[in-house]
């Protein structure tokens, strides 16, 4: 076993062997609007290592708010270690993606299970395109000095009515950007959902038996998201990453526990729904 799968045992579930990591680096990329539900977020992360997932997506400059609690039991850390300036509307004309200098010692100085960097493929800017391939093959290499896993996420965007960007869920685009993060190096994929969840299969054969977690994306009804969480699991992925899901909900640790429950213990959409309903 190598050091990489070392701390892989640590970010999923020995029994299950899936995932849930709740993201809350949304600060790191300088939107206002990114901020609702985690404006506190000492008091957000301590909602959610009270309800025990997995692990929690945290930057550089927060992770502390997550490793000074607690013990072993802990929720792992997952490192988000680039920022980019592309979630705007109106978009900006000058785009960018910058990562963090030597990420993989940043995750070992840290204690991550794993750090994580973005792919983007944007509508007429293949620049930063370019600049996300050059990070993550900068990632991967200084990943492998220190046994450090490396997630890529790879994001297809389009254009959406308001100016910016939203997330394209169409699947021929996807499965070619997924491969690519996977031949770039990836320990662990974090994939866009797709328009019909019914067609995941596909993106976790593009993988190559590299897990596959599914970003959540904006915001839905909570029985929406039950039912894509039951349809991306029975398609075979290996967890999920959901955070405006999670900390925008009026009760994130009860969705924490709902969730957690899906992945771990079989529930189904329905069993999830009266689990949050119990803990309202």
């Amino acid at each position: 076993m190598s050091d990489v799968e070392y701390r892989l045992r640590r970010l999923f579930n020995p029994n299950s062997g899936r995932c849930l990591d709740i993201a809350v680096d949304h600060g790191f990329f300088g939107e206002r609007a990114f901020l609702q539900g985690i404006e506190d977020l000492a008091s957000a992360v301590d909602t959610l290592i009270a309800a025990r997932p997995d692990a929690i997506q945290l930057t550089v400059g927060q992770a502390r708010l997550l490793q000074r609690k607690g013990g072993r039991e802990r929720p792992a850390l997952v490192l988000r270690t680039d920022v980019a300036n592309v979630y705007g509307s109106p978009l900006p004309e000058h785009m960018f993606d910058l990562t963090l200098p030597n990420p993989g010692l940043a995750g070992v100085k840290l204690d991550a299970a794993c750090v994580v960097v973005n792919l983007f493929d944007l509508p007429g800017r293949p620049e930063v395109r370019e600049a996300c391939i050059r990070a993550v093959l900068n990632a991967k290499v200084d990943c492998e000095k220190y046994g450090m896993p490396l997630m890529v996420e790879p994001l297809v965007m389009k254009q959406s009515s308001a100016g910016g960007y939203e997330v394209n869920g169409d699947i021929e685009r996807i499965l070619p950007i997924v491969r690519q993060a996977v031949e770039l190096g990836a320990d662990v994929i974090k994939a866009d959902p797709s328009d019909d969840p019914n067609q995941y299969h596909e993106v976790i054969q593009i993988a190559t038996g590299i897990p596959v977690l599914v970003r959540g994306g904006g915001r839905v009804a909570d029985d929406e998201l039950f039912r894509r969480t039951q349809t991306v699991l029975e398609q075979g992925a290996a967890g999920i990453v959901y955070g405006r899901n999670i900390i925008q909900h009026d009760n994130p640790g009860g969705m924490t526990r709902a969730l957690m429950a899906m992945l771990h213990d079989g529930a189904d959409a329905a069993a999830a729904g009266a689990i949050l309903a119990s803990t309202s």
